[in-house]
């Protein structure tokens, strides 16, 4: 941690949750989104595997090293593909049901508390 530890969380989550918005609402494909509800699709994989890559540049740019970088990396994989995999099997799909946005940002407060955890992690280490 190269610089003052309160700044260094403050701008490694803020990190995080930019690099989240940008895989889960601006790059994400449709067939990401569809393949996500079926266990062990390519699709769900792949949508997994690129959050799982900006959260290894997040930790590379907050100065940690690889083996942090690949750790946090992993465990974000691992949690972003489940916690999406249950909101798409176990979460209201219709845009026109209040329960939809319920679910929705249900989804985006586990990530969030997922990034908690990995800033947690980082500094028990």
């Amino acid at each position: 941690m190269p610089m003052d530890s309160e700044i260094w969380v403050l701008l490694t989550l803020a990190l995080l949750f930019v690099k989240h918005w940008y895989v889960d609402f601006v790059v994400q494909t449709d067939a990401e989104v569809k393949g996500k509800a079926i266990y062990g699709n390519w699709q769900g994989i792949k949508h997994s595997a690129k959050q799982a890559l900006g959260t290894f540049l997040v930790f590379g740019l907050a100065g940690t090293s690889v083996f942090v970088m690949l750790i946090m990396s992993a465990l974000d994989f691992i949690s972003h593909y489940h916690i999406d995999w249950t909101k798409m099997n176990y979460g209201n799909r219709d845009i026109t049901n209040p329960l939809f946005w319920n679910h929705l940002g249900l989804d985006q407060l586990a990530h969030y508390l997922v990034y908690l955890s990995l800033i947690y992690i980082y500094l028990v280490l």
